[in-house]
């Protein structure tokens, strides 16, 4: 059971929620907050002042006023003509942590929503009943409107829901799990569909498959630099506590330590005749460091934002008022995925330009072309390295700004947007395309390290060498790569070869 504490959940506990299928439930202390808001709701609904969102229209139409007796259908009308999102299907791991967030907002006790909305989304989350919620639809401002009505149409009901392993409409879906669909009093939709939980949930994922990606890179490149013999020198400690940066100081570390022991490193110290090695081999510490600082900003973000309240107008109890306000415009989330697609690219690029010098004889010192013995009547992991320059190019076409762009919407009213979503959303894509870049890596650099045999690499890497071959024959002549590159990459994603080097789960705790 994973308790969520409101205004204080950390990143670690919304990474186990996103990677596991644990129950979820709301602090029981919160419950006392979330009951007080929603007092101050059902009293204004029974007065005659005009509130935003409790008996009124929506955007442009909140000059209208809304009898007591349509409250319920005013709601209700308001989720289903919302659920206008479309595209690609969101993942069922991030539709949980995006479930999870909208239960942290509402626990916070600002929200006006009823404990026993609160109960229908910790049940339909701990017993796998799942939204089906398009990707496409969300300017990141007003909140995620499209695809939190699809959230919140399932809990009434509608729409459609993924149970045991099955795509069902939400009524049956709920009625098999023991659950049955909730009417919406005042401002309940409402609050449900409003707020950045979507954008935040995506770039959250983005966060942490970045995070584990980076993880592998500092084996990957550790076994590069061994693989065309680099020189150690440029990870010395002393380097890098002359700049300071946390990150790269803990990415020499980790670099100095994976290669510490090694024969081929030992073989070049004296008599080698280049002077430095290429940036990507170099300036390892400096580039992946600052992702990682950088990915460490953007966390930090994302935490602030994961336990925030972001719907509107906010029940402010302790005034006993109910006050329209701006925390669904999703900027600090749109800068943060901005950042972390940033962070993504740049790893992907060095770790490219690793590849292609491992592959190119005129840089790799003494390796064969595209690491093959049989040059000419075989091309080796010639296309492998194309593929990955392939993957690191898109990577560089989709990094650029989201947050910068802007366009009205809903007659003007909402007149400048976060465009969030789309920069959380792409964060998926680009992990993937880093995962199989590190993947042609490790193969280029397993297969040269064995070229340099009999010296050996270190035994942080021999370990992380028979992890790659227990999986992945060597390359002794050419054959058909497709499958070679995707046993690579499940083992890149399962974080199986930072296990191998001995790195902790997580580069969080990579010290410096």
């Amino acid at each position: 059971m994973i308790v969520l504490e409101p205004g204080a959940s950390s990143l670690s506990d919304l990474e186990w929620i996103w990677r596991t299928d644990e129950p979820v439930r709301l602090a029981g202390r919160a419950r006392k907050a979330v009951d007080r808001a929603a007092g101050v709701v059902a009293r204004a609904a029974e007065g005659d002042q005009a509130i935003y969102g409790v008996n009124t229209g929506f955007g442009k139409l909140a000059n209208i006023k809304i009898a007591l007796s349509d409250t319920a259908k005013l709601q209700r009308n308001l989720v289903l003509s919302h659920c206008c999102g479309v595209g690609d299907l969101l993942e069922p791991a991030t539709v949980r942590l995006m479930m999870a967030l909208k239960l942290l907002s509402i626990g916070r006790g600002a929200s006006g929503v009823s404990w026993q909305v609160v109960a229908l989304i910790e049940d339909m989350v701990s017993k796998g009943v799942l939204p089906v919620i398009p990707e496409q639809g969300s300017v990141g401002a007003s909140g995620d409107l499209a695809p939190l009505a699809h959230m919140a149409a399932a809990m009434m009901g509608e729409g459609e829901v993924f149970f045991q392993g099955r795509r069902m409409p939400a009524r049956v879906g709920l009625e098999a799990a023991g659950l049955s669909p909730v009417e919406f009093g005042a401002k309940e939709g409402l609050g449900l569909i409003n707020g950045t939980q979507f954008s935040t949930a995506c770039a959250l994922a983005g966060l942490f498959d970045a995070k584990r990606n980076l993880l592998q890179s500092l084996v990957s490149s550790a076994l590069s630099t061994d693989a065309v013999m680099g020189s150690t020198a440029p990870f010395l400690a002393e380097i890098h506590e002359l700049r300071g940066h946390p990150g790269q100081k803990r990415v020499a570390r980790a670099i100095r330590d994976i290669i510490e022991g090694s024969e081929i490193r030992d073989s070049h110290r004296e008599g080698d005749g280049r002077v430095q090695d290429p940036y990507c081999i170099r300036c390892q510490p400096q580039v992946t460091g600052a992702a990682l600082d950088l990915l460490d900003m953007a966390g930090r973000t994302l935490e602030i934002e994961a336990n925030a309240v972001s719907d509107n107008p906010l029940v402010l109890v302790e005034r006993n008022e109910i006050v329209s306000g701006g925390n669904f415009h999703a900027e600090p989330v749109a800068f943060a995925a901005d950042m972390i697609a940033l962070a993504i690219a740049e790893i992907g690029a060095i770790a490219q330009r690793r590849i292609a010098v491992m592959v190119d004889p005129a840089l790799s010192f003494h390796l064969p072309p595209f690491l093959t013995r049989a040059p000419g009547l075989n091309s080796g992991m010639m296309i492998a390295e194309v593929t990955s320059a392939a993957l690191m190019s898109e990577n560089k076409h989709i990094a650029n700004p989201c947050s910068t762009d802007s366009t009205p919407t809903s007659a003007n009213q909402e007149d400048h947007v976060s465009m969030a979503a789309h920069g959380a959303r792409r964060l998926g894509r680009m992990n993937r395309n880093l995962s199989m870049i590190l993947s042609v890596e490790f193969l280029c650099a397993a297969q040269s390290v064995e070229f340099r045999e009999p010296l050996r690499t270190s035994p942080a890497l021999r370990d992380v060498l028979a992890a790659i071959r227990a999986r992945v024959p060597r390359l002794d002549e050419d054959r058909f790569l497709a499958p070679d590159l995707a046993e690579m990459n499940t083992l890149v994603r399962d974080a199986a070869l930072s296990r191998a080097a001995g790195l902790p789960e997580s580069v969080d705790g990579v010290a410096a």
